[in-house]
């Protein structure tokens, strides 16, 4: 037991396994559908960037590089000033939906350098340039460019050519879970002296100005090196600073006479600081100001060119006559080597420092982007926000059928920036890499997403708050799976308790989609877009014209996953509990009849050895969609393997099933692929073992899904051949899209017609990979397809996790592809070691594309390098 794990050991006794402080600060707040109050739902224009420094929001905070209490009552992040920007830097800046060619998107250079769970040691880097902050010359660029055209990048305009900008790194330690160190490095990269300001920032959330009866806290001065913050929650914290050039006191409210153009008297706002230092506002009131709830103290610093200067500050709830006594700084190196010493234990990587950056990065992006999340539907739809009055057309709109959710809680978020609300096949996702550091916290999410203030009372579990009744993927019951198999192979013990428990959530969940999603009964299942933005020839959520019926390949693929994994939940559980023999059985047959409706009733082209959409248009014959697609791959993932001791155990369910074998086959029913291996193991897959060799075929075929860099998610095949379907006397087309979507489908931002994702990739691999653990040597399939080499499925699906790791690492010259055209960027002293995980991937060349830093899912990189190396193979 390391330090780590004894604190994580410690979390895992307590009702909910969080610090109390962590990296909880959203890294953007506005633009989000929370802090929209419109009548028509124009999240981006009702609250936009320009506000935010004179806008006090209203369900959360958000900051650079921040913290927080797991309520988010009091919080601190680092603001700053270059001498020439016309806001201070408070938080990152990007564009909104409707700024963007692509979509939104954030323009900031900053990097998760590291963190561990308990958030006792977290390390980050932002990246400010000295020149003004081109805000303007994004915005019209990107307004300029079409679809067609690449994003307008930070990076393209010249204000890093010269490396005339500073590194901020800001870094904390924990002296114990209530007691924080925090060092701000400041490092003038460039060639000339260059000054900058700092403001380290201290400021409650402010709950009181929409909630009269809360009690209004207060930061209080102390002496000329501290300041106390009083909460009636939270209690008592002192923030300990240095030497500072000037000590500044305001309120987080609103400037109303900025927002509404009424006179305003009231000097101290949440704006006060930038009128002070930037506008050149008299001082004096807030220096003689005494209290308040927001402050900073000043730092004006001036660096020459290639020279650092270090801050400390101290954030406690106790008293601390020498908060910076001779060795202090020293807790930084400590919990760095509890750090190093905490990954040697999870990690496999420790004798590749290439393959163990990237896990460290990839894992301290995951817990990074832990944020507090904060929003009450029902409150929101019938409360105003001081600026727009309760209306019809809000209480009408979007999400106005679900008032039961109540979310107040600490949630692994996508990305904080792009992302800074949950979407639940995200979160499953994310889970995976975090039951390797954390499982504890891992299970914990799967867990709170099925609350009944999450659930609706129906079953239906919230997508995201944009329309928390779009539908994801139903990955819940794989990811819990995942969770308990990382777990149990690591400590030897599995949380039967945990699956217990989120069995019985998921057994309504999974009625709600038997329910609405099948509508004709006949196991080929619904969904609309399932996550998949654009992936199909026309948007798949919307309903067209005339009596016209969608039955997805994908929807019925995954639902036939969703069936066996909990029948697989269901036998792991009965080896404990033989109560659950009967419900699995009953998913057992749920899965058969799923495999019927897939393979027999028209969804599997013969022709073209694939699986496929299915149209019904005004009762004429169902007409295939054929669009090669992760849609018709999807299939794969169906798969597991009963052992016999499990069968041997089971006798009830071994009986029923076996009945149920007979009574099929007797009457020439379909049944779906089993065998019985050399160990009286038995296979259950959704694609006849024929049928999977034609699959991976195509896979496999670099003409077609095999890319440089992992599977794309459409076929290359559309570049030449693009798919083109008339309905209801309407064309609609799809083509191959390598890079950025050329489709406005969702709002154009991501884009799953051509590039490579990372999760799909994933599920595809570990499908493989469970294939080759039953067939081991009996199938050997040519990869690439064409190529001449035959290799065994296990192989394959290292070779597949290979080319997905490539993405990451450095090539002959020095470059990462994932960084295209930047790649000379960071191939610049001090910056080799820097990585980003982005959405997804180009389909030809590796570049990332979408939001930069998706290590929710991304992050399942680190889970494909631990298990290559673990077989003992190399990455190369």
């Amino acid at each position: 037991m390391n330090a780590e794990s004894q604190r994580l050991a410690v979390n895992a006794g307590k009702k909910v396994p969080l610090e109390q402080w962590g990296p909880y600060l959203s890294d953007r707040q506005w633009g989000t559908v929370r802090e929209d109050y419109s009548r028509h739902g124009n999240a981006w224009d009702y609250f936009p960037f320009e506000q935010t420094h004179y806008r006090a929001y209203r369900w959360g905070e958000d900051g650079i590089a921040g913290i927080s209490d797991f309520y988010q009552n009091l919080c601190f992040s680092l603001s700053m000033w270059n001498g020439k920007d016309k806001v201070l830097k408070e938080r990152l800046f990007g564009l909104g939906n409707h700024q963007g060619n692509h979509g939104e998107d954030v323009k900031e250079l900053y990097y998760y350098l590291d963190n561990i769970p308990s958030h006792y040691y977290m390390d980050f880097l932002y990246k400010y340039p000295q020149k003004a902050f081109p805000y303007e010359q994004l915005i019209n660029e990107n307004r300029k460019r079409s679809r067609l055209e690449p994003e307008y990048e930070i990076l393209d305009t010249p204000i890093f050519d010269n490396d005339e900008y500073f590194d901020i790194g800001i870094t904390y330690a924990k002296q114990n879970s209530k007691d924080m160190f925090i060092k701000i490095k400041v490092t003038n990269r460039g060639p000339a002296k260059a000054k900058i300001t700092l403001l380290p920032t201290l400021w409650f959330y402010n709950r009181w100005q929409y909630d009269t009866e809360h009690k209004i806290p207060a930061i209080t001065l102390r002496d000329v090196h501290s300041v106390r913050a009083q909460h009636h929650r939270l209690g008592s914290y002192y923030l300990y600073f240095q030497h500072a050039d000037d000590l500044l006191f305001t309120d987080n409210e609103t400037n109303w006479s900025k927002v509404t153009g009424a006179p305003n008297d009231n000097l101290f706002t949440k704006d006060a600081f930038n009128r002070v230092i930037i506008d050149g506002e008299d001082a004096k009131p807030f220096r003689k100001r005494k209290s308040g709830t927001k402050f900073a103290p000043v730092y004006n610093l001036e660096l020459k060119g290639g020279t650092s200067k270090t801050i400390y500050l101290r954030l406690s709830n106790k008293i601390v006559e020498h908060p910076f006594a001779p060795g202090f700084d020293n807790v930084f190196e400590i919990r760095k080597e509890e750090a190093n010493i905490f990954y040697d234990s999870v990690l496999s990587t420790e004798k590749d420092t290439e393959l163990r950056l990237i896990q460290r990065q990839a894992m301290a992006g995951l817990l990074w982007t832990k944020q507090y999340y904060h929003y009450d539907v029902e409150r929101w739809l019938n409360t105003s926000d001081g600026i727009t009055p309760v209306n019809t057309g809000k209480q009408h709109g979007r999400n106005h059928d679900w008032k039961h959710l109540k979310n107040q809680d600490i949630i692994s978020m996508p990305d904080k920036w792009e992302f800074p609300w949950y979407a639940a096949w995200d979160l499953a996702f994310q889970c995976i890499p975090m039951a390797i550091i954390d499982p504890c916290f891992a299970k914990n999410q799967l867990l709170l997403i099925m609350r009944e203030w999450y659930m609706k009372p129906d079953g239906q579990l919230p997508a995201y708050e944009w329309n928390f009744s779009d539908v994801n993927p139903p990955v819940q019951a794989w990811a819990a799976l995942q969770v308990y198999t990382i777990e149990k192979e690591r400590s030897g013990k599995g949380d039967i308790v945990f699956l217990k428990k989120i069995f019985q959530k998921l057994l309504i969940n999974f009625t709600w989609w038997i329910n609405r999603k099948d509508p004709n009964g006949n196991n080929m299942f619904e969904g609309g877009f399932l996550g998949l933005d654009n992936i199909g020839v026309f948007n798949r959520s919307s309903q067209l014209q005339g009596q016209v019926f969608l039955e997805q390949a994908d929807g019925t693929a995954w639902m036939g996953m969703y069936a066996l994994n909990m029948l697989d939940i269901a036998l792991e559980i009965a080896t404990k509990d033989d109560a659950f023999e009967d419900t699995a059985t009953k998913f057992f047959e749920q899965f058969v009849f799923i495999a019927e409706a897939l393979n027999e009733h028209g969804m599997w082209n013969e022709e073209d050895k694939f699986y496929y959409d299915m149209l019904a248009i005004d009762g004429n014959s169902p007409l295939q969609l054929k669009t090669q697609s992760v849609v018709g791959l999807t299939s794969m993932f169906a798969v597991s393997v009963i052992q016999k001791k499990v069968m041997d155990k089971l006798h009830d369910f071994k009986k029923r099933i076996t009945w149920f074998e007979n009574y099929r086959l007797k009457n020439k029913l379909f049944w779906p692929n089993e065998e019985h291996g050399s160990r009286n193991e038995v296979l259950l897959s959704l694609i006849p073992k024929e049928r999977l060799a034609h699959l991976l075929t195509r896979l496999l075929h670099e003409t077609e899904f095999l890319s440089p860099t992992g599977i794309r998610a459409l076929s290359k095949f559309h570049e030449a051949n693009p798919y083109t379907v008339h309905i209801n006397g309407v064309e609609y087309t799809i083509n191959y899209d390598p890079g950025d979507s050329t489709s406005d489908f969702f709002g154009g931002n991501s884009n799953w017609r051509g590039p490579v994702w990372i999760p799909m990739n994933y599920l595809i691999i570990r499908s493989i990979r469970r294939y080759g653990e039953f067939y081991g040597n009996q199938i050997r399939v040519e990869c690439p397809t064409g190529s001449g080499i035959f290799m065994t499925l296990q192989e394959v699906a290292d070779e597949l996790s290979r080319r997905l790791i490539k993405l990451f690492e450095k090539d002959k010259k020095g470059h990462r592809p994932l960084f295209g055209e930047y790649a000379s960027f960071y191939n610049r002293p001090g910056n080799e070691h820097l990585l980003l995980f982005f959405e997804y991937f180009h389909g030809d060349s590796g570049k990332g594309l979408g939001a930069n830093h998706q290590t929710g899912w991304t992050a399942l990189v680190a889970d494909l390098i631990d298990r290559l190396q673990v077989k003992g193979d190399k990455v190369v």
